[in-house]
């Protein structure tokens, strides 16, 4: 049954198409007070309230024609295996898991990488996606060691010999070493990079450990053995620690202005620098310090000797002031808590590093910016979170290909959050001109504010769709066939300035479509700093 609604709705979308296409194409000049009128109505990643194309129609890549569905296909490789894949170059394009990637195959030796694919047996229907890209200090040609395996989903062969294919992203690889078979075909032997597991910080590891040794005004408080079990050295389990304070107590006993202090800290887990991990390895070198003594230990060797009686006066009068010291900190008080710095971390440090924590910020970020829909289903998936806003962000290719070699999902999420809060104008890349802001983005596609096309050439070009654009001329008349968003004709945008081709404008073709145009701008164009 869910079957046959999936299909029922893929024909009626189908429907939808042909009838946008029997439309005449009508394309009319926006004037600059609807313009503003709908950027003030924006919204920020949706062009207003009068919005009704369906987004879902751009995803369906209609434009390459009826295409087959493959079967049998191959389930994911563990981590560290190794195979031989058709190897595709693609340059401008970053692939990533879960990421849909259409490919025109017109050269003979692609074409015999795609037969090869369909055929082969250790790994059926999978080819490896490589960024190429040009050396900006040399101008070479280089290759990225770093890919992403895609899934041969939908193909189809033409008559001219040409196939057009439908992939998805599967899994990050490593390229260990590739060459020409006798066909010229590009293979290459790629290594399965194992990914981490979610990462859940315990909250006993927060609000339940027992204290290191801490030298502060006198105060001593000593380390538990280190031949103690783990649980039994932090108390795990142990309702009735008094020692022990969990991070509800803890903030009902501060002062207001130190709640505050307090809960700053929580939100700012960006306050940790780089010497997080030195500082993490002399907490753990101080843990290993066996217990010292009291400091009435270190006179008792000395008492009673007789040699010098005035300096034995002294000792025993230091000796009973450092025994009253310990004993009032027996007794805990807030004042002294103060003053003693906790030995764990506190929590914005473990929150720093939590899979789930970080992927409910980035969900939060990305929905703020991009008006996406719900993130709830990706935010108990961090891993594919990561992946996903990766894959869509409106972003230079270059920083995308950063993401894509970061291993670890925290690490990925970090750099992200940090990305989305930071990322603001989209520039030309070769004369810096400003092209547009954050706020100018609009969702064209179900799959986001950027996806991958290919165009009838076979170049595959991943564009971001904004509702506005500065500083751009458009070239020629709007062109209706082969249209990536079916009910759209495009017209090639070019920099004012240095005459770069950016990407293309879209304008609607039947009056009622809204919004009545936008603009579809290469990532690959983009320049690196986004700030």
């Amino acid at each position: 049954m869910e079957d046959a609604r999936i299909l029922e709705s893929e024909r009626y979308q189908m429907e939808q198409i042909r009838q946008l296409e029997s439309e005449e194409l009508q394309v009319e000049e926006v004037d600059e007070q609807s313009s503003d009128e709908d950027e003030t109505n924006s919204g920020g990643a949706s062009a207003s309230s009068e919005f009704t194309y369906d987004t879902s129609l751009a995803a369906l890549h209609s434009y390459l024609g009826d295409v087959e569905d493959t079967h049998n296909r191959l389930a994911f490789l563990d981590g560290g295996a190794v195979l031989t894949v058709p190897l595709f170059y693609l340059e401008g394009v970053v692939l990533f898991p879960e990421a849909t990637l259409p490919l025109r195959v017109i050269q003979p030796n692609f074409i015999a990488s795609v037969d090869r694919a369909l055929r082969q047996v250790d790994a059926p229907y999978t080819i490896g996606v490589i960024r190429v890209y040009r050396d900006p200090n040399n101008g070479r040609i280089k290759l990225a060691t770093t890919g992403t395996t895609a899934e041969i989903r939908q193909y189809r062969h033409l008559e001219d010999g040409s196939v057009n294919i439908v992939t998805r992203g599967q899994q990050r690889f490593r390229l260990r070493r590739r060459w020409m078979d006798v066909e010229e075909s590009r293979c290459g032997e790629i290594q399965i990079i194992k990914e981490d597991l979610p990462l859940k910080t315990p909250r006993e590891a927060v609000g339940r450990s027992t204290p290191l040794s801490i030298f502060r005004s006198g105060v001593h408080i000593q380390v538990p053995p280190v031949n103690r079990s783990r649980d039994d050295q932090y108390d795990f389990g142990n309702e009735n620690d008094s020692d022990a304070m969990s991070e509800e107590s803890f903030e009902s006993e501060l002062l207001p202005t130190e709640r505050r202090l307090h809960q700053s800290a929580l939100v700012s887990c960006d306050m940790l620098d780089d010497s997080t991990s030195s500082d993490d390895e002399n907490i753990k070198q101080q843990s290993r310090i066996q217990p010292a003594r009291y400091p009435l230990d270190n006179f008792r060797s000395s008492f009673g000797t007789g040699e010098n009686k005035e300096a034995d006066g002294v000792r025993l009068a230091l000796g009973k002031r450092s025994m009253a010291t310990h004993n009032t900190w027996k007794k805990c008080s807030l004042n002294q808590f103060r003053q003693v710095p906790r030995a764990f971390w506190p929590s914005w440090v473990y929150q720093m590093y939590d899979s789930y924590s970080l992927a409910q910020r980035a969900a939060g970020r990305w929905k703020q910016i991009v008006r996406a829909p719900s993130m709830d289903s990706y935010i108990t998936k961090p891993d594919l979170l990561s992946f996903h806003i990766a894959s869509k962000m409106p972003v230079s290719e270059s920083t995308r290909q950063e993401l894509l070699e970061i291993d670890g999902i925290s690490y990925r999420l970090r750099r992200e959050i940090e990305l989305l809060e930071s990322f603001d104008c989209v520039r030309c890349r070769s004369c810096e001109t400003l092209i547009a802001r954050r706020s100018d983005m609009l969702v064209m596609s179900s799959e986001g504010p950027l996806g991958a096309y290919v165009n009838p050439h076979g170049f595959v070009h991943e564009i971001m769709t904004l509702f506005k654009a500065n500083g751009l001329a458009v070239i020629g008349n709007p062109v209706k066939e082969y249209s990536w968003f079916p009910g759209y004709a495009w017209s090639i945008a070019e920099c004012a300035t240095c005459e770069t081709q950016l990407g293309w404008l879209f304008t609607a073709t039947k009056k009622k479509l809204k919004p009545r145009s936008f603009w579809g701008i290469r990532s690959s164009q983009v320049a690196d700093d986004s700030r």
